[in-house]
């Protein structure tokens, strides 16, 4: 893990259920042990059901909603998995603006397994590479975008992982990444 001091807020994108708690919570004490201040985003305030698989586990509370949530108050977006969290957040018009406002702003953005299936409601996977639960790799080449089979893999920013097995090399490049800052436009 890098030992990088990130000095700002870094949104964490969530439905309000439906989220693979181990994608949520290491990405979470990486950013906070580097410095960063985790915030978690879902569409509805309250809480946030996580889930080990199928079987449900924690909860955890939301700090703001995703309307209430500006992109310029953050230094990065983390969108955790888990299969039915980013379908929920794909139905999100608001949730999809906030994944396109980061992209468009060049702060880097990191998606591990099913996350990137927000990426691609998004429409922000065109001419850009990345990884994902396998599942996904038609859906990101049917997007515009090249699928690769890598434990972590980067392109301008944009940080992806396959599976829960991929987080610690998930962590550390997404440390490096929020670390460098914004990454010129494509």
């Amino acid at each position: 893990m890098s030992t990088s001091n990130l000095d700002g807020r870094v949104a964490v994108l969530v439905a309000n259920e439906g989220i693979e708690q181990v994608e949520l919570t290491e990405p979470w004490k990486a950013l906070e042990s580097a410095g960063a201040r985790p915030e978690l985003i879902a569409p509805k305030s309250g809480s946030v059901q996580a889930f080990n698989h199928l079987d449900k586990a924690d909860t955890f509370p939301v700090d703001r909603t995703v309307s209430e949530a500006d992109p310029a108050d953050y230094i990065g977006l983390v969108l955790p998995g888990g299969v039915a969290n980013p379908d929920a957040l794909r139905m999100d018009k608001d949730a999809v603006a906030f994944v396109q406002a980061f992209v468009a702003a060049g702060k880097p953005v990191a998606a591990i397994c099913h996350a990137p299936w927000t990426l691609v409601e998004a429409d922000v996977v065109r001419g850009r590479t990345l990884t994902s639960w396998p599942s996904l790799q038609t859906d990101i080449r049917n997007a515009g975008g090249t699928w690769v089979d890598e434990e972590v893999h980067n392109d301008r920013g944009l940080v992806t992982s396959r599976r829960p097995d991929d987080l610690p090399a998930f962590c550390a490049k997404m440390i490096e990444e929020f670390a460098e800052g914004r990454h010129p436009a494509r």
